[in-house]
């Protein structure tokens, strides 16, 4: 029996037979042995190629000798269609040496007319050989995949870290013109510097995160402005074909999360829109509306639908599994990792769609609570009034910025780029009243700093510079800024801890 190893299934068998009464026969016996599926005869070179180019086959099984064509012209055409594609010859002519020929030109098995009985085993057996070797080079390229991610992350630690030092300046000195300057054009040209490099951080931290899985720094999120940012960056991707429409939503629409996460996200569903459509064309739709879940809570509910060529339910079901694409360049990668972000903020991601109908995903994001929309732009520094300040930062260029930073705003800086360095400084110096120690100074660890601290007698406010994503110890901080710092938040997190502001 056929079935006597993994079942098969349905199966669809090419026969390249010239007689019907032979091939109905064969069909018989191979359904009779508990094969089931489709049978396609053919009896010619051309009617071969045109069945192979259609849907896929499990399997060719052919005659020796045919009218006008042979077995080894058919196994020829199959060999330049798919290498791979199990072939089995079924004839009553075949001899030893054409049988060992047959075999060295990429048959899978021969069997001989007058001993039918092995026929059914031997199909189902080459059937089973090739799935296994489809499947075992499937799982070679995952792995392959899987170790160019491992090589990737390495190389995206040091470029995330290489490139905040280097974006670090443009993050800090534009904050400080406020204090040198009140020409409102050196104040929008900081605002412009400020943005490019926070964009610029997020944009080299984003392969970090997709490849380790880490939590990034959220935000509130303008969903008129990410529209807006969106369109910008597809227009150099539509053909004449393809039309986007952007249902502009109002400008208080809010989500919380990554900016640079949900711009990846929407860019990735709409090129998969705009792929979708090359052939026939038709209309790309970005919409964004607020929404009333059942549990009673707000949703924001951000829309891309084409019109393009649709889905079957087995595709829907393997969309977000990794390295599955029914693109010939793609990883397979895109979707996975918009779920990613969506579930990031407690979200959902849905799709709708159907063979011929387009495509719509829905990204359903909690809404944020409306008085976390607030613009740290808006808030003044308050003067530090010569407040000793340690800083404990190992990278020089950020230690430089934020001293100078603080000593303009009126703080009084004791610098020290790394923990044994920062003792020496309080031995000298005194105490602080405020302790700013970066998590990832060498020598003495910032637990350690702490501690010594603590035991000369330092009871202030200890403020912690912490990767994003990475858990705060809340004994031991009064509070966390996250780099790239952001001098805004420093010295909001420096007033607070201070008493300065309420």
């Amino acid at each position: 029996m056929p079935q006597s190893g993994t079942p098969l299934g349905p199966v669809r068998i090419l026969l390249v037979e010239d007689s019907a009464l032979d091939a109905e026969l064969l069909v018989e016996q191979l359904q009779d042995a508990g094969l089931a599926g489709e049978f396609i005869r053919v009896d010619g070179a051309d009617d071969m190629r045109t069945a192979l180019a259609g849907a896929p086959f499990d399997l060719v099984l052919s005659d020796m000798e045919l009218p006008g064509f042979s077995g080894y012209e058919a196994l020829e055409i199959l060999r330049r269609h798919d290498t791979k594609l199990p072939f089995v010859f079924f004839s009553g002519t075949i001899g030893e040496d054409a049988a060992v020929k047959a075999l060295q030109e990429g048959a899978s098995d021969y069997v001989l007319k007058h001993s039918p009985a092995r026929l059914p085993a031997a199909v189902a057996r080459a059937i089973r050989e090739a799935r296994t070797e489809r499947e075992r080079e499937h799982a070679e390229r995952e792995l392959m995949r899987s170790q160019r991610l491992d090589c990737l992350a390495m190389l995206a630690a040091g470029l995330s870290h290489d490139l905040r030092n280097i974006l670090q300046p443009l993050l800090i000195v534009p904050d400080l013109l406020s204090t040198y300057s009140d020409d409102p054009k050196i104040l929008r040209l900081g605002a412009v510097i400020s943005e490019s490099g926070k964009r610029g951080h997020e944009m080299a931290d984003s392969m970090l995160s997709f490849v380790r899985g880490s939590r990034k720094a959220s935000e509130t999120i303008s969903v008129a402005a990410l529209f807006s940012a969106v369109q910008l960056l597809l227009q150099g991707s539509l053909s004449r074909q393809v039309r986007l429409t952007v249902e502009q939503p109002p400008e208080d629409l809010l989500i919380e999360g990554n900016y640079t996460e949900f711009q990846q996200c929407l860019i990735n569903l709409c090129l998969n829109g705009i792929q979708a459509m090359a052939e026939r064309g038709g209309q790309l739709t970005l919409s964004a509306q607020q929404t009333v879940a059942a549990d009673g809570r707000d949703y924001v509910v951000l829309r891309v639908a084409d019109e393009g060529s649709g889905m079957d339910e087995a595709t829907r079901q393997q969309l977000f599994t990794p390295f599955f694409t029914t693109k010939a360049s793609g990883t397979g990668l895109g979707l996975m990792s918009c779920k990613r972000i969506v579930e990031a903020v407690k979200g959902r991601i849905e799709v709708n769609s159907a063979l011929g109908q387009g495509t719509a995903f829905e990204l359903h994001l909690p809404a944020p609570a409306i008085d976390e929309w607030v613009g740290a732009e808006d808030a003044a520094f308050l003067d530090g009034k010569g407040s000793r300040i340690l800083l404990v930062d190992g990278d020089a260029t950020r230690l430089s910025l934020l001293g100078n930073a603080l000593a303009a705003q009126g703080y009084d800086p004791v610098m020290a780029p790394d923990g044994a360095n920062a003792l020496q400084q309080i031995a000298s110096d005194g105490l602080p009243a405020v302790a700013i120690i970066d998590e990832d100074i060498l020598l003495l660890s910032a637990a350690d700093v702490l501690a010594v601290l603590r035991e000369a007698g330092f009871e202030g406010p200890v403020i912690r510079l912490r990767e994003p994503g990475r858990q705060a110890d809340e004994h031991d901080c009064t509070a966390t800024v996250v780099k790239p710092v952001q001098v805004q938040s420093l010295f909001g997190a420096i007033e607070h801890a201070l008493g300065l502001r309420d």
